[in-house]
């Protein structure tokens, strides 16, 4: 039988107890939304692409949407959304007064897309928000290949 000094399951238990606490919070760091350098986000977040015929990206600090219109001519595109900052983000999209997409993304960095076309050219109306505020968002609209 091993005999301890009464003071070393108290030290022990501390030890693990801070190990636990530092396992826990490296896991649990979350991106400060609120003072992160967007572009710089975005440029390591976004999949680069070529010819991006619409594009944006900020934070979702509130329930509010943020709205953006771009004139976009007709075709086939590929929609691109990412999110920060945990929750979910979606990003609506109309054109000519119908809803053509409402895609959603898991805010952790990981990139959804969606198919879209357009039979007209004319404006694109996009509103990217969250319940889960508050979130970095970035989407692009590029020709489908």
């Amino acid at each position: 039988m091993v005999f301890l000094p009464p003071s070393m399951p108290r030290a022990l238990t501390a030890a693990a107890a801070f190990a636990a606490l530092l396992g826990v919070s490296g896991c649990a760091q979350q991106l400060s939304v609120e003072n992160a350098d967007v572009p710089a986000w975005k440029a390591t977040a976004m999949p680069s692409a070529s010819g991006i015929v619409a594009e944006d990206s900020g934070r979702i600090l509130n329930a509010r949407p943020v709205d953006h219109t771009e004139n976009v001519p007709a075709g086939r595109y590929t929609l691109t959304l990412v999110c920060d900052g945990g929750g979910k983000a979606f990003l609506a999209v109309r054109s000519g007064g119908k809803q053509l997409v409402d895609l959603g993304a898991a805010c952790y960095g990981t990139p959804e897309t969606t198919k879209i076309t357009l039979a007209d050219s004319g404006p694109l109306e996009l509103s990217a928000s969250s319940v889960d505020a508050p979130t970095l968002y970035a989407y692009q609209l590029t020709p489908a290949g």
